[in-house]
């Protein structure tokens, strides 16, 4: 709540001076915020298959949520990957996502298949510009500035790939075994 409010404020105090030489637009906001607005609109029923038909996708153990979570969290975003996949996780023990006495029940009991989708949903979204809103933001920031940032594929396979996935290999083999 507060964010909104502090960055309000930058706006309408900074002088529209400033703004102009730092070329000052809300594009790439616009432009997440479209993405946003997609992902979420669409959810509700993705969840609900998710919650249904788990079990028919083979998911069973914390290293498959951790992979599949993270692989979808990459591609898409950590917030709808992270929902998907705990609505599939409360699904696989006949819980429901819409039920809060359902949801604290599968914490207390399941808390390690938690920890898998929130780690998946969290450390994959770095892997590529669409994984993490904050990485697509700062992409679609420094293309208006004309700043040369790595393309999504040069991304990925020179930074992302060689250095992440070895990580992500050691936390499945540490914790999700």
């Amino acid at each position: 709540m507060i964010r909104p409010i502090i960055a309000s404020a930058a706006y309408w105090f900074t002088a529209p001076e400033v703004r102009r030489l730092n070329e000052f637009t809300f594009a790439p906001l616009k432009e997440i915020a479209w993405i946003f607005l997609g992902i979420f609109g669409t959810m509700i029923p993705v969840l609900d298959y998710m919650e249904r038909h788990a079990a028919d996708l083979g998911l069973r153990s914390d290293a498959q949520f951790f992979w599949i979570t993270g692989t979808l969290s990459a591609v898409l975003d950590n917030a709808p990957a992270y929902l998907t996949f705990f609505a599939g996780a409360l699904g696989l023990h006949g819980l429901s996502i819409d039920d809060p006495r359902q949801l604290s029940e599968f914490i207390a009991r399941h808390d390690h298949s938690l920890v898998a989708i929130s780690l998946g949903a969290a450390f994959f979204g770095a892997l590529t510009y669409i994984g993490n809103g904050p990485n697509l933001l700062v992409k679609a920031v420094a293309e208006h500035a004309h700043v040369n940032a790595p393309g999504f594929f040069g991304f990925l396979f020179k930074f992302a790939v060689p250095i992440l996935i070895p990580i992500f290999i050691l936390i499945s083999l540490l914790f999700f075994r």
